[in-house]
């Protein structure tokens, strides 16, 4: 996932909201529009059909293209659909032609379905959702007569094509988003579910952060930490400070393990910290310290659409430190009284100074989506 710089100041969101807010954000009036694109030029036949003992009419002519003419809430949009058509009506032998145009009113929203989908949703079009109107030219008064009945017709048929063209599959699918996908880099038209299981803006938001901040994904983030290089030192230790204490090492690679059914979503991290140690007390008596750092990462949301591993820092006596003796004569010197006290303190800071960098454990999903859907 790509990472956003480091945040000044987080302001921290709870699942719900960042659930709506992932919504608004990745539903746009751009891909409503690419939503209903493939729609655009497809033709239209309707008829023939007799109006009357005498008189019938057949319409060709083909979509246009979408126009949004408003946004509403819950991630809401009114479409025009226009459509040119041709109408040929024949009258007692006679063919007369007249120009039309046909609005059809589409209402899109934005839905959540299970188990991580957003679905632009666009209810059945219903023949009052279709406007008819004949260009302005010289219509007889009996020609006029026949275009309510015609008007009527055309409104039921275009209703009914367009419900057809609505229900195509490669239509559907092009209606249908896989959230994990998409922020896998994966290819995001899932196939057709036979069912969809509608759920809530909010109740997207909750499951989104167990879906998409998994362990694996955390790992990634925080296995940067290994190879980081820690020193400690020189400071002063032993009776009268006469010895010299000096370190250096690395933080090897960390582990980590769910909690599962931790709301909000959690994992326990390990960092596993290995330093040689000297002790210069007249002369240098070398150890190997093993310090094991327990911490726990909080997966949470911030404004505007940032999810941040949040980690408080580690207090010193919540690190455990192991001393081992490497020569005889630090085995003969022990360890002097102390220093693991002093190298957990020493250590802390430094972890807490890596930890304060917001950039390798924060990540902008809004950048996410428009990278991975443009």
């Amino acid at each position: 996932m790509r990472q956003s710089a480091g945040q000044a100041r987080l302001v921290w969101i709870d699942y719900a909201d960042f659930g709506a807010r992932f919504i608004a954000e990745a539903v746009t009036p751009e891909r409503i529009e690419a939503a209903v694109a493939d729609m655009t030029g497809r033709g239209i036949t309707i008829g023939p059909f007799s109006v009357g003992p005498l008189a019938g009419f057949v319409a060709e002519g083909k979509v246009g293209k979408p126009v949004i003419v408003r946004g509403g809430p819950q991630v809401e949009f009114g479409v025009r659909l226009p459509a040119s058509l041709l109408v040929t009506i024949t009258l007692g032998g006679q063919q007369f032609r007249v120009e039309a145009i046909v609005d059809i009113a589409l209402t899109l929203h934005a839905r959540a379905a299970d188990p991580l989908l957003i679905v632009i949703d666009i209810p059945p079009v219903e023949p009052g959702d279709v406007g008819f109107t004949v260009r302005a030219q010289a219509i007889g008064g009996v020609l006029a007569l026949l275009l309510e009945p015609i008007t009527v017709l055309v409104q039921r048929e275009v209703a009914a094509r367009v419900n057809g063209m609505l229900d195509d599959p490669q239509t559907r699918r092009a209606r249908l988003f896989d959230i994990v996908a998409i922020l896998d880099g994966r290819r995001s038209r899932p196939q057709l579910p036979p069912r969809l299981e509608w759920i809530g803006y909010d109740e997207f938001g909750r499951r989104f952060f167990p879906r998409i901040v998994t362990a694996d994904r955390v790992r990634e983030v925080v296995e940067g930490l290994a190879g980081r290089v820690i020193e400690v030192g020189p400071m002063r230790t032993g009776p009268g400070s006469a010895a010299t204490v000096q370190a250096s090492g690395v933080i090897r690679m960390p582990r980590v393990t769910p909690r599962p059914g931790e709301d909000p979503v959690s994992f326990d991290l390990t960092l596993p910290v290995e330093l040689d140690l000297t002790i210069d007390a007249l002369v240098a008596n070398r150890y190997r310290a093993d310090l094991t750092i327990s911490l726990v990462l909080i997966a949470r949301a911030a404004e505007p659409l940032l999810i941040v591993v949040d980690v408080p820092p580690p207090a010193p006596d919540e690190i455990e430190v192991n001393l081992r003796p490497l020569t005889w004569r630090a085995k003969a010197l022990g360890v002097l009284g102390g220093v693991r006290g002093q190298l957990a303190v020493r250590v802390a800071a430094v972890v807490r100074e890596e930890l304060a960098d917001l950039s390798f454990r924060t990540i902008d999903v809004a950048e996410r989506i428009a990278a991975a859907t443009d």
